[in-house]
């Protein structure tokens, strides 16, 4: 008997249900559009980025002091000051520098090879600590702005991969060997998954990610600790001018550049091509930012709940610094690129420092042309002090 009244009470309860209007009766029949939730609008009506600049804001150094300490926080990383304990493992003549590979600790947890050119004269020199971009390449990394050397097979494919890169993306030359040239200190190491830290693939970067996350870490927060921990090498070496040492990148290495100059007091300066934009602008459908895995090295879990990428990028000024983007980027919207640039510009101001501050939306897509590299390193002269250097020709070694 009282099986039956229960079945009884339930046959009522949802013949109620089905006479309720027809409002009532709809229900999300999808959940996932173009890799987003369906309801990502309400999302993105939440980001209001309480810890960006605003004009009410009267303490700029206690206020860069909360952001760099808030986003220190959300890398997930420990202090580190571990000594870097330099080792000279080679080198190489190239006419006006020196070509070196040196191996030190860039962390507690991980030791590296790096590479590093060495202007021939007396110094000290300015520095330069060149990040590279990620591009879906893992083979080469550093090898990406300097070029390599060697004699094994391995050296020779990673020459042949980065020869191709550098005629990709930045008119066949490297931009790390161009600075060099002109008398810089220029400073290479691999992100972790790429060229000596590999392997990497397209297909386990979110592998990687999350097993980072179950070991209490993060991907991005590693690469952003790494990278100071690069600067502050950099800025350590009896041949630098610890005054005068920039973070220079393209694409991925440009978020990395103006991130360290955020976090780091190592770096004075910031030279940042093709990365850089608004939430909004870039969390739209078709987007490559909407693809997941190449996103893991540029997120921190949290932050765009308290800053959007160009408040970030505001916590390096008064620094001098250099905004480059394409017209026809495909990945970064020129609407959204000008709109982070123009928040940029008013942080600047605020500091009495607007003539640090330089964006330029130039034509083509995403690339760093020689011509754009000529003159980001006239303006990094310029900021540095330095007269206009007549740079030699390239070694034929």
């Amino acid at each position: 008997m009282k099986k039956r009244l229960f079945r009884i009470a339930t046959i009522a309860a949802i013949t109620i249900v089905a006479a309720a209007p027809a409002a009532a009766q709809d229900y999300q029949r999808a959940g996932v559009e173009h890799n987003m939730p369906v309801f990502q609008q309400a999302l993105k009506a939440r980001l209001s980025f309480p810890m960006a600049w605003t004009p009410q804001v009267k303490d700029l150094p206690a206020w860069r002091s909360a952001g760099r300490a808030k986003l220190w926080e959300l890398t997930l990383q420990a202090p580190d000051s571990t000594p870097y304990a330099p080792q000279l493992i080679a080198a190489t003549d190239r006419g006006s520098y020196v070509a070196r590979q040196v191996v030190f600790n860039l962390t507690a947890d991980s030791r590296v090879r790096a590479l590093m050119l060495v202007p021939k004269g007396t110094g000290p020199f300015p520095a330069a600590l060149m990040l590279h971009d990620h591009g879906g390449k893992f083979d080469i990394g550093k090898e990406k702005a300097i070029e390599p050397w060697g004699g094994t097979p391995q050296d020779t494919a990673r020459l042949a991969a980065s020869q191709a890169w550098a005629v990709k993306h930045f008119s066949g030359r490297y931009p790390g060997d161009a600075l060099a040239r002109r008398g810089y200190v220029v400073l290479a190491v691999d992100a972790l998954g790429w060229g000596d830290r590999g392997p990497l693939t397209g297909d386990t970067q979110q592998a990687l990610a999350a097993n980072a996350f179950n070991l209490g870490s993060s991907l991005a927060g590693i690469m952003a600790m790494e990278d100071a921990r690069a600067a502050g090498f950099l800025a350590a070496q009896p041949e630098v001018d610890s005054r005068k040492v920039a973070a220079i990148g393209f694409s991925m290495g440009a978020f990395r550049a103006w991130q360290v100059a955020a976090l780091s007091d190592a770096v004075t300066a910031v030279v940042a091509s093709n990365w850089m934009a608004t939430t909004e602008g870039l969390m739209v459908p078709g987007n490559n930012q909407l693809r997941g895995s190449s996103a893991w090295n540029m997120l921190h879990p949290g932050l765009l709940r308290q800053m959007d990428f160009p408040d970030v990028a505001s916590l390096a000024a008064p620094k001098p610094a250099l905004f480059f983007a394409g017209a026809e980027d495909k990945l970064f919207p020129a609407a959204s690129v000008q709109a982070a640039y123009g928040k940029m510009a008013k942080v600047w101001q605020a500091w009495n420092a607007a003539d640090k501050f330089e964006a330029r939306l130039l034509p083509g897509g995403h690339v760093f042309p020689q011509e754009s590299q000529d003159a980001a390193y006239d303006w990094l002269d310029r900021q540095f002090g330095r007269a206009p250097v007549t740079q030699p020709a390239p070694s034929k070694n």
